[in-house]
């Protein structure tokens, strides 16, 4: 009986030794080890073994957390009170650090964004601190980084959430971002209808443009058909002269058929209501050559005629 006694009492202390002896660390947690109140090691992920009764393992979350800035009123450049709260984002990366430099540096890393968020807006005016929200964010990342490095802490980003000016700040910003408003319409209304009327007169400019160039284009055509139709007249009328010519040339003619073709053209040389005619030169030869042709017509009628018979006397 007391065998079994001592083998129950074995197998409890033997799990209650392998209880204490063994840990299990998560992926995303680290585990420290300390020995007799000494850090001894860091512990990874997974099953680690530490010696029972003189070993001790605390497990560090290394996940990154958010910091919520409680809100806080601070002055700006220009002496207006606002509102302002952040969120901050950070990350443990050595966990001995953490542990042993800092107490708590969730507050320590809150307090410190307060304090740096007021220096920070304090150096900005309203109108620049409302703009800014990127600038502001950068600094306050760089001066927290810098301070929790100390702690094995690592700023990954802060962000601004609101900026709240008093009411009467926001009602005036309110007129002039109206005011303004209206006066941006303003002006693109005036620069629309100065557009419009330059685009009027640029119209008007190219169809009066346009339409000279067609009046050109029409004289020029018209006039280009003009004179190729008095080169086409000249070229027919330098051809029929050409085939008269031709043509008299091979009837060859005398001086008696011209002669005639010119008294056949003097009845219409006369016409017309002028009282004086103008004879060509060459019309005294005509004349001449008339005068002699007709004197050999009458010469040889004459000599063609019968001689008249002697009359018989009377018996």
């Amino acid at each position: 009986m007391e065998a079994y006694i001592f083998v129950a009492v074995v197998v409890v202390f033997a799990f209650i030794i392998g209880g204490m002896s063994i840990r299990v660390i998560r992926p995303y947690e680290k585990g420290l080890v300390e020995r007799l109140g000494r850090y001894q090691r860091t512990l990874d992920s997974g099953l680690n073994l530490i010696m029972p009764f003189f070993d001790t393992a605390q497990k560090v979350d290394m996940r990154e957390i958010v910091l919520d800035v409680p809100p806080q009123l601070v002055i700006t450049k220009d002496n207006v009170n606002v509102e302002v709260d952040c969120i901050v984002y950070c990350q443990i990366t050595d966990p001995v650090r953490a542990k042993y430099e800092i107490a708590n540096y969730i507050l320590a890393s809150s307090k410190l964004a307060q304090t740096n968020l007021r220096n920070v807006i304090g150096e900005m005016e309203l109108d620049q601190s409302l703009s800014s929200r990127d600038l502001i964010n950068s600094q306050l990342r760089d001066v927290l980084d810098t301070a929790t490095d100390k702690w094995g802490v690592k700023v990954n980003r802060v962000e601004i959430q609101r900026i709240d000016p008093p009411a009467d700040i926001t009602e005036a910003m309110s007129r002039q971002m109206k005011a303004e408003r209206d006066k941006r319409a303003a002006i693109l209304e005036a620069e629309g209808k100065k557009q419009a009327a330059i685009t009027v007169a640029e119209g008007t400019k190219q169809s009066a443009i346009l339409e000279a160039e067609g009046q050109a284009e029409a004289v020029r055509k018209k006039a280009d058909a003009e004179k190729y139709r008095q080169i086409a007249v000249a070229e027919g009328q330098a051809q029929a002269i050409l085939d008269v010519f031709s043509a008299i040339h091979e009837g060859k003619p005398d001086k008696e058929l011209i002669t005639l073709k010119y008294l056949e053209m003097l009845p219409k040389l006369a016409e017309g209501d002028a009282n004086k005619l103008f004879l060509p030169y060459e019309a005294s030869g005509i004349i001449s050559a008339l005068s002699a042709m007709v004197e050999g017509i009458k010469g040889g009628d004459k000599a063609g005629a019968p001689s008249p018979e002697p009359s018989t006397p009377a018996a």
